[in-house]
């Protein structure tokens, strides 16, 4: 019998390969479909290595869930970007290799940054998801979260509906 140990832990600077090639995977997988195809690849070119290095580097809160030996997914988070909502923290993004999906993974990893933020001081979070991204709207409501807020995002000429979901305490 064997055991695979499974933890959540802080990025590292060495981290920054594979944090780049999880972001390109999983956004390929997320948003083909939702995103126009050219915007897409923008968006996923801009976090290389380099990039996800320099985040480390410069203190970004980057959660891994580590399954044994390979990096399944990451988390970021932090202070709320949107003034507009009385939230503190906010988890910007969450995601899962496909076969690490509908396991209770992304429920760990999501679990493990709330508790970040809180020990931080940061009691309540907010997340947004394009409404297009099914799996990511049946996610968080899964998880309790409640709509508070709607807004839009263009890529290129296409501009596409997002939702806010929002925890207390």
């Amino acid at each position: 019998m064997s055991t695979v140990i499974t933890e959540v832990r802080r990025a590292k600077t060495c981290d920054a390969a594979a944090l780049a090639e999880i972001h390109d995977e999983t956004w390929r997988n997320t948003y083909r479909g939702i995103i126009p195809g050219s915007e897409l690849e923008k968006l996923i070119s801009r976090r290389g290595p380099a990039w996800w290095q320099s985040a480390v580097r410069k203190g970004s809160r980057i959660s891994l869930l580590v399954f044994g030996e390979q990096l399944a997914g990451y988390a970021n988070y932090g202070r709320n970007r949107a003034r507009s909502l009385s939230y503190e923290g906010e988890i910007y993004e969450l995601y899962l290799r496909p076969e690490f999906q509908g396991l209770g993974f992304g429920r760990r990893l999501f679990s493990a940054a709330r508790r970040d933020l809180q020990a931080s001081g940061m009691k309540n979070c907010v997340v947004w998801a394009l409404s297009d991204n099914d799996n990511a709207i049946e996610f968080y409501r899964a998880l309790g979260g409640r709509a508070i807020a709607r807004s839009s995002e263009t890529f290129g000429d296409k501009s596409l509906d997002k939702m806010a979901f929002g925890w207390n305490g």
